[in-house]
């Protein structure tokens, strides 16, 4: 959940009230946010840096909130003041009204072909005579990082551009060009660099250095132009200083260049309407003219408004409530989802406004109804099921076994689900294609190259990391391996399997051979032919010859017990003998 730190004093200004932080925690919940912690600008860097470095910090008191993932209107103060005195009704939901201007004089952003391999796509707009202050100016800059941490992914879909417009002139260009071509200013830089050379300069920078990756192995490097050649921005990574906003700006023109036009849109219109309160026509944004390079053109932003119907039984079922549908249009409404009731109280239609880009199935608009009723107001009941939980029989049947292993002197391990392809072939004198192991496909290491097809590597690997222990050692697991199964609906299936290894100065045959027997005489199985459990002697790549046995039970085999092979040995880097048990349990569910 992204963090909105949000200076106490200036919250409790804009709400219009002061509250105590116990009653401020109370309505952030009630909001469905939570104030995850209350601090300074003095404790930050003194956690951070040590207090020498926090002597000359601010004392003021910070609320530092956590806000839902989906919420993007509540990134920053203005939206969440909007919103939380929406809530408590002190004011109605404001409107917001996309400018056009007349024919000639609006803004306009050309988007040329060359962009279609780097960052296809381009949104813009304008706040026209806006009024900043520096708390003002801090919420906006904060809002834009916000945004690219969120749903731009880290600038990876979206890559958002300030320009004060009365420094450039347009139209505008997006094009892309070699780097050796794109030069400029870069911001807060006081002189020109080429693309290639701010690159290099940007790979030590702690902020900048994370977006270069982008556009860094790209041929041609995305670029914005205004009429007269002055560079706007280098999107993704950085403005160009001609065009930088400060407090004296009057007129914000607002680019969004990115490789999802869907997230570009959402982000357009989320901080024109956080900002366009301080315009000299509040809540108005001017739009702007987008020209693709098919020659189409598009208005920005859509500022769209649209409307949904959702049954108010259908709200009561799934919240577990009993509500008159005028309640419900209101708790909606509280939600800044305008509702009202229609159709002799059949449905609710509701309004969903262009800062909600969250609201995308009923199931939203009902949790909203939900959070505005209250959690803690909704009434507790038993569900009307027939099912009784219960405990899979696997399960079930893996802690009993537990127990007893325990019981019988083995001490329990848990090992990774994933290894490599080396612990559970080469090791094991097996070839890797007769595993049907499960490959990961992008591995971060070599250690986790495949899901498990044996529970022994695991085992062994934990013996070697064990060996200063008194002797013998003697450990179990009962956990999953994974193979490939054609028939499985995803190509994989699991096994519940158990392990067993005991590792002394002598191999110790009859240890693990008496470990079955108890194992086969606590799931009831005799030892016979008919319809118990043998054992036959056989070979295995990991078993010493002539120290193997297969063992079958209710028709099946179902695993091997024996002596392993000194090379296996030697190869997990044990040094003395060693005996296994490794057996299929499920069939015995």
């Amino acid at each position: 959940m992204p963090t909105v730190s949000v200076q106490r004093d200036l919250l409790f200004q804009a709400l219009g009230r002061t509250y105590t932080d116990e009653e401020f925690d109370e309505l952030c919940f009630e909001f469905g946010l939570e104030l995850d912690e209350i601090t300074s600008e003095k404790d930050i860097i003194s956690k951070e840096k040590g207090e020498e470095k926090a002597k000359g910090a601010s004392d003021t008191v910070l609320y530092k909130i956590d806000v839902p993932a989906n919420r993007y209107d509540l990134l920053c103060l203005e939206g969440l003041v909007r919103g939380l005195q929406v809530f408590k009704e002190r004011i109605n939901l404001p409107r917001y009204e996309k400018i056009i201007p007349p024919q000639g004089e609006g803004q306009k952003l050309i988007i040329t072909e060359e962009t279609v391999q780097v960052r296809p796509h381009a949104v813009a707009a304008v706040l026209r005579n806006i009024t900043f202050t520096k708390e003002r100016y801090d919420s906006f800059i904060d809002l834009q990082e916000k945004l690219h941490q969120n749903i731009c992914r880290r600038r990876a879909l979206v890559a958002i551009g300030t320009h004060d417009l009365d420094t450039i002139s347009g139209p505008f260009t997006f094009t892309a060009k070699p780097p050796s071509e794109i030069k400029f200013k870069p911001l807060n830089q006081s002189q020109e660099y080429t693309a290639a050379q701010m690159m290099d300069l940007y790979r030590t920078d702690s902020h900048l250095r994370h977006y270069l990756h982008l556009i860094e192995n790209k041929p041609l490097y995305p670029v914005i132009y205004d009429s007269n050649g002055v560079v706007l921005s280098m999107p993704p990574i950085i403005n160009g200083d001609h065009s930088k906003i400060s407090l004296k700006t009057r007129n914000v023109f607002i680019e969004c260049t990115g490789t999802d036009i869907t997230k570009a849109k959402i982000v357009l219109d989320i901080i024109v309407t956080m900002f366009s309160e301080y315009c000299e026509k509040p809540f108005s944004v001017e739009a702007a003219e987008v020209v693709y390079p098919n020659g189409k053109t598009h208005i920005y932003p859509e500022l769209a408004y649209r409307k949904e119907k959702v049954k108010p039984e259908l709200i009561n079922k799934k919240v577990g409530i009993s509500e008159t549908p005028s309640s419900l249009a209101k708790l909606l409404t509280r939600m800044c989802l305008k509702s009202h009731v229609i159709g002799n109280g059949n449905n609710i239609e509701v309004e969903i406004p262009p800062t909600r880009a969250d609201i995308i199935h009923a199931c939203d608009i009902i949790e909203d109804a939900a959070i505005a009723y209250g959690y803690n107001n909704i009434q507790m009941t038993i569900p009307k099921t027939y099912t009784i939980a219960n405990q899979l029989p696997v399960n079930k049947l893996t802690e009993l076994l537990r127990l007893d292993l325990a019981a019988a002197g083995f001490t329990e391990a848990l090992t990774f689900a994933l290894c490599s392809q080396e612990d559970i072939a080469d090791k094991l004198g097996v070839d890797i294609s007769a595993t049907k192991a499960v490959r990961i496909a992008n591995p971060k290491t070599a250690e986790f190259q495949v899901a498990r097809t044996t529970l022994l590597p695991g085992l062994l690997k934990t013996i070697a990391a064990n060996r200063k222990m008194p002797l013998p050692l003697k450990l179990f697991e009962i956990s999953d391996i994974v193979l490939k199964d054609p028939n499985a609906d995803v190509g994989a299936r699991n096994y519940r399997h158990l392990c067993a290894v005991y590792y002394n100065k002598s191999p110790g045959f009859e240890i693990i051979h008496g470990l079955l027997d108890r194992v086969m005489q606590l799931l009831e199985v005799p030892p016979n032919e008919k319809n118990g459990y043998t054992i036959k002697a056989t070979e295995g790549s990991a078993f010493f010859p002539g120290r193997c046995a297969e063992i079958f039970a209710k028709g099946q085999s179902i695993g091997k017990l024996g002596v392993l092979h000194p090379d296996v040995i030697t190869k997990f880097e044990l040094t003395m003998p060693c005996s296994a048990l490794e057996i299929n349990i499920e069939p015995f569910v």
